[in-house]
């Protein structure tokens, strides 16, 4: 099923995308995650369930993911916005499975967001000189100026991208349903390649953050969710229970140690010290 996009909807996708893209340095650093980028293009394309998947599915993809220095991952707002076109495109089942297809072949676009933040670092290196001028002329508006015109060059390409993007997406919707059924060998590659990402981000995130007295943590969430999850009447729930047993634990932890640091200089001081 193709998708017949209108002036007004590529309009919104263009702002969207913009915004979304200065986001990733400036604004307030999140508004550009899956989970809330996802249901937005679920909105904008007549499929809010369908977003709202994406979301969830493409934030796991991304949850270990962060640039450092120069080194820049797939990009999670091009790849959030066209697996979102694909899935709607190609009528996916509103499932984490079921989208996997749509991320798989969303990555390749991930990776052109990707060139485009470089591209706008280099194009931007060049014009440092003018904001260090300005810098020594205690110009702060010439400053600014350097900084708006970074914001803009970078939301235009996510813009122009997105937009091109999903015009894309939905025109080739039936083609690709099509495709599917001639050559499912492919789309089962592309199928399994995209349900597998989530599991890599995952990795990938525990690998940055656990040592070593994290991993009794993990051990434990793996078994009482297992728990839950064979427990009929628990099993809808699974998810909200051990979030809020997480919470617990981190909020006990985080008394604890405030109460450590509070009592840390009782007693420290001695006779010669008047104390």
């Amino acid at each position: 099923m193709s998708i017949d996009i209108s002036i007004v909807q590529a309009i919104m996708i263009f702002v969207v995308a913009f915004i979304m893209g200065i986001d990733q340095f400036s604004f307030l650093e999140s508004l550009y995650q899956p989970v809330v980028l996802g249901p937005i293009m679920g909105a904008i394309l007549g499929n809010l369930e369908l977003g709202i998947v994406v979301g969830g599915a493409y934030q796991l993809v991304q949850i270990g993911s962060m640039p450092i220095g120069g080194a820049q991952p797939p990009n999670a707002i091009m790849g959030t916005i066209m697996t979102a076109a694909f899935a709607i495109a190609m009528n996916l089942e509103p499932t984490a499975d079921g989208v996997g297809l749509a991320v798989g072949l969303a990555i390749p676009f991930a990776v052109f967001g990707q060139y485009a933040v470089t591209l706008t670092f280099t194009i931007m290196s060049g014009l440092m000189a003018k904001a260090d001028k300005a810098a020594e002329n205690a110009d702060p508006k010439g400053i600014a100026m350097v900084n708006y015109t970074e914001m803009a060059i970078l939301g235009c390409l996510f813009g122009v991208l997105a937009v091109a993007g999903v015009y894309g997406a939905s025109a080739l919707g039936d083609s690709l349903r099509a495709f599917s059924f001639q050559w499912s060998w492919v789309m089962a590659g592309l199928d399994a390649a995209g349900g597998a990402m989530k599991f890599v981000g995952f990795a990938i995130l525990m690998k940055v953050m656990m040592s070593g007295e994290m991993w009794g943590f993990l051990f434990a969430g793996f078994v009482m969710a297992n728990i839950c999850a064979a427990v009929p009447g628990m099993s809808g729930a699974t998810l909200l229970m051990c979030a809020m047993v997480g919470l617990a634990i981190a909020l006990y932890d985080y008394q604890m140690n405030s109460k450590i640091k509070a009592n840390a200089g009782i007693g420290a001081g001695g006779v010669s010290d008047g104390i």
